[in-house]
């Protein structure tokens, strides 16, 4: 009876042993997707944040253009100009004074 009970005990400590390195591979397995995931978050936010980036420059690049398309406008044709701000003055006035 005494070996019966040795065999037992020793396959309750190996099956124990095997629990607890399944638990630590498991453990170990989390560790490596969070990272992973932590990675490619990081890649991701640096992808957004350059694709915001080159929008703002060409945003700032389409203004300047429409700025200095506006001067010479206003350049070669001042009273159109003129007339031209004075009508859009005109309709806000009277959009404003209906409210």
């Amino acid at each position: 009876m005494p070996r019966a009970h040795e065999e037992a005990s020793h396959h309750a400590k190996s099956a124990t042993d095997d629990l607890k390195h399944s638990a630590e591979e498991i453990r170990q397995s989390v560790r490596d997707i969070g990272g992973k995931i932590s990675e490619i978050a990081g890649e991701k936010f640096n992808d957004l944040r350059d694709q915001a980036s080159d929008y703002y420059k060409k945003s700032r690049e389409k203004a300047s253009e429409l700025e200095e398309g506006v001067e010479g406008y206003i350049q070669e044709k001042p009273v159109h100009a003129l007339l031209i701000a004075a009508g859009i003055g005109l309709l806000v006035g009277l959009m404003w004074r209906r409210r």
